[in-house]
């Protein structure tokens, strides 16, 4: 995978590392077009980015949990990056959730923002069942094997308080209107307060800057001026706004 760094300061390396990965047919210098690099520096973070060119055909061939991992987290890992977020737009939220799903614990935090979370029809019978909280994942053989089957399971995990403490921090964003706005919902439900933001809209950049832009304000992300090693984060602080709130208010 082809990797392009921005760094959080001209001269040093942080120890925080946030890596982007596209949604479909997306390029991943449209990150930094659509003002994501630059919300990082105006915010004074100590956190470097990285633009991943994880394209599409990662995913029809089922290789991008194996590409990711020995692409691009263990070299950066090697280079000393202590704390790694992998942020994902649409396929790339998924891609984010399906490598965590085949890596446990390979990273420390994820951003989905409109992430595709598989078929409507699962998400479907999740519903009818009254959610999250009380569907119960077929026992046995699956009757398939898409990665669905594994992934809503996996989500579970986070109504869990003892399982949840070895999961990292999911934070999920997304359009009302996004044409997967009703999986999204059911996962939001599992998640913690003040995890998941919304927005009015679909499934485009206008939503998913907004949304960017609000969900980076609370992220437990180091800022410059602290002395490298430092755990020292900012403290979460929730900003309710009109265009993108958390979903307990946006419900």
């Amino acid at each position: 995978m082809i990797t392009h760094l921005k760094s959080a300061k001209d001269d040093e390396r942080s120890d925080t590392l946030l890596v982007f990965l596209p949604g479909a047919y997306l390029k991943p210098d449209e990150f930094e077009r659509e003002g994501f690099i630059s919300a990082v520096r105006e915010r004074h973070l100590a956190a470097d980015s990285l633009l991943v060119d994880a394209d599409v055909s990662y995913y029809y061939d089922q290789t991008l949990s194996e590409r990711l991992h020995a692409d691009v987290i263990e070299p950066q890992r090697a280079k000393g990056y202590k704390s790694i977020w992998l942020v994902g737009i649409s396929i790339g939220g998924f891609g984010a959730l399906i490598h965590e799903l085949s890596r446990p614990g390979s990273v420390d935090g994820i951003v989905a923002l409109a992430p595709y979370l598989g078929r409507r029809v699962l998400g479907a019978e999740i519903l009818k069942a009254g959610g999250l909280r009380t569907w119960q994942a077929p026992a046995g053989p699956l009757p398939d094997e898409e990665v669905d089957r594994k992934l809503w399971p996996w989500f579970q995990q986070y109504l869990e308080p003892q399982k949840s403490q070895s999961l990292p921090q999911l934070y999920l964003g997304f359009g009302l209107s996004d044409r997967f706005a009703s999986n999204h919902k059911l996962l939001a439900d599992a998640l913690p307060e003040g995890r998941v933001f919304t927005t009015e809209g679909g499934h485009d950049w206008p939503q998913w800057r907004q949304l960017w832009r609000n969900v980076l304000d609370v992220l437990p992300l180091p800022s410059l001026g602290r002395s490298r090693g430092s755990s020292a984060t900012r403290p979460p602080a929730p900003r309710m706004t009109p265009s993108a709130k958390p979903w307990a208010i946006a419900a």
